[in-house]
């Protein structure tokens, strides 16, 4: 399959999951900014892709990660960040969605299990997409980062060449 036939639009992402829903699929969902790809994030993503039959990465869309992250992020376009991800074997499918949290993102998709990194907490995981997850029988799940791998780790070692 072509990377960019892995890219869903919004308004394709109710019918993609009923699709797998109806084949018996079980939906590992993430999100996040996904700005710079590194070790961190392949291994990351890799570790969701186990806990089910197909991964849907959610990707914040440029004013989203502006606004989380800061005025000089994303550093990669919401299109170019989508079609790196779509590359990867583990990656089922991506959908850029346009809000800071991922709540009207997680129901759409209605992931059977939700997964974030090592960085959350149930309790520091935010509780309305907790929300969004449980209540339509989601399971999370947290798991360990690669320790000395961030996006803000790698763009200060750049910054100081």
């Amino acid at each position: 399959m072509n990377f960019r036939d892995k890219i869903l639009a919004w308004n394709r992402l109710p019918e993609w999951r009923a699709a797998l829903r109806a084949g018996g699929g079980q939906l590992v969902v993430t999100n996040g900014c996904f700005d710079l790809l590194h070790l961190g994030h392949v291994t990351y993503l890799e570790t969701a892709r186990r806990f089910g039959d197909a991964l849907l990465v959610g990707v914040n869309g440029d004013d989203a990660v502006r606004a989380l992250k800061g005025a000089g992020r994303p550093v990669n376009s919401q299109a170019d960040r989508a079609a790196v991800l779509a590359a990867l074997e583990s990656v089922t499918a991506v959908c850029i969605f346009p809000e800071k949290t991922a709540v009207k993102f997680l129901g759409a998709a209605q992931p059977d299990i939700y997964v974030k990194g090592g960085d959350y907490t149930l309790d520091t995981l935010n509780q309305d997409e907790r929300r969004a997850v449980e209540s339509a029988g989601g399971e999370i799940k947290i798991i360990p980062p690669v320790p000395g791998r961030s996006t803000t780790a790698l763009l200060g070692k750049i910054s100081r060449l």
